[in-house]
């Protein structure tokens, strides 16, 4: 087999395996948990915890009308996943670890583009807290985004920049060529 089609099959799979796992830990909770039940894990720390967000990150835009949202997300979403396709085939194929962050990320918006489609909003059910303090609930797709842009942030931070190949005008005027 090809390495670059098994490459791109791995990054696939990468993919896939957000989705479904997005998709089957939603399904999972809506079948066993009421809306807004809320059950302890860790006490005063992390629950699971059922809820809808129509929203997007952090519930914004969750007051709008359903029809805007519904464009908005759909706009959005399309660019998105656009522009995820087009950083994810302008990578080198030796640059794994931001190929492997790009196909996460694209997994978790897939998960959560499929819930608005289908519901109209995002299933999210994990619940982080301290005391009564508590962070927007989120979900496996929202999880896979967030680690993949953290992983592609430090990745380009500390990616080493290979130096330009060096032309005929720069070997003449270098002091060692006179």
């Amino acid at each position: 087999m090809n390495g670059s089609l098994l490459r791109n099959l791995l990054l696939a799979s990468v993919t896939g395996v957000v989705i479904v796992a997005d998709q089957l830990t939603k399904l999972h909770i809506m079948q066993t948990m009421r809306l807004h039940e809320s059950i302890p894990i860790v006490p005063n720390l992390f629950s699971l915890t059922y809820i809808r967000n129509p929203g997007a990150a952090f519930g914004l835009l969750a007051g709008s009308s359903n029809a805007f949202r519904m464009v908005f997300f759909g706009l959005t979403s399309i660019f998105a996943l656009g522009l995820l396709g087009t950083i994810l085939s302008r990578m080198p194929e030796r640059d794994w670890v931001g190929r492997l962050s790009v196909a996460g990320i694209l997994g978790g918006a897939v998960g959560n583009l499929i819930d608005r489609l289908r519901y109209g909003e995002v299933v999210d059910f994990l619940d982080v807290y301290v005391e009564n303090y508590h962070w927007p609930a989120f979900n496996v797709a929202d999880s896979a985004i967030t680690v993949g842009v953290i992983f592609l942030i430090i990745h380009f931070a500390f990616e080493k920049k290979e130096d330009p190949p060096a032309t005929s005008e720069d070997s003449s005027s270098s002091p060692s060529a006179a």
